[in-house]
């Protein structure tokens, strides 16, 4: 998993859902719109996240937007990440 990755998987961690942009703008600058829908999906195809189409009201028009929300099983491989990251400091003692 990248970094960036793991980025995205850290903004959905508590659980709600986010779309892209709003990812984008929670991650102060760390996640660009070229590349944020690129690793969604790359995620998804690992089932780390699962997506939806927002429910627009009756007569609201335009395309609905994505939403994102991690499983379990990405949030099992981020705090996986966490412990490695965790003990790799304490190896090299940074």
């Amino acid at each position: 998993m990248t970094d960036t990755e793991a980025l995205i998987l850290e903004q959905l961690a508590d659980g709600t859902e986010k779309y892209g942009l709003q990812m984008i703008a929670d991650s102060e600058g760390k996640l660009k719109q070229g590349t944020i829908y690129v690793l969604l999906s790359r995620l998804q195809a690992k089932g780390f996240v699962t997506s939806r189409a927002e429910t627009r009201p009756e007569g609201q028009f335009g395309i609905p937007r994505r939403l994102y929300q991690i499983t379990g099983a990405g949030g099992s491989v981020l705090r996986a990440r966490a412990a490695y990251l965790a003990a790799l400091r304490g190896v090299v003692h940074v």
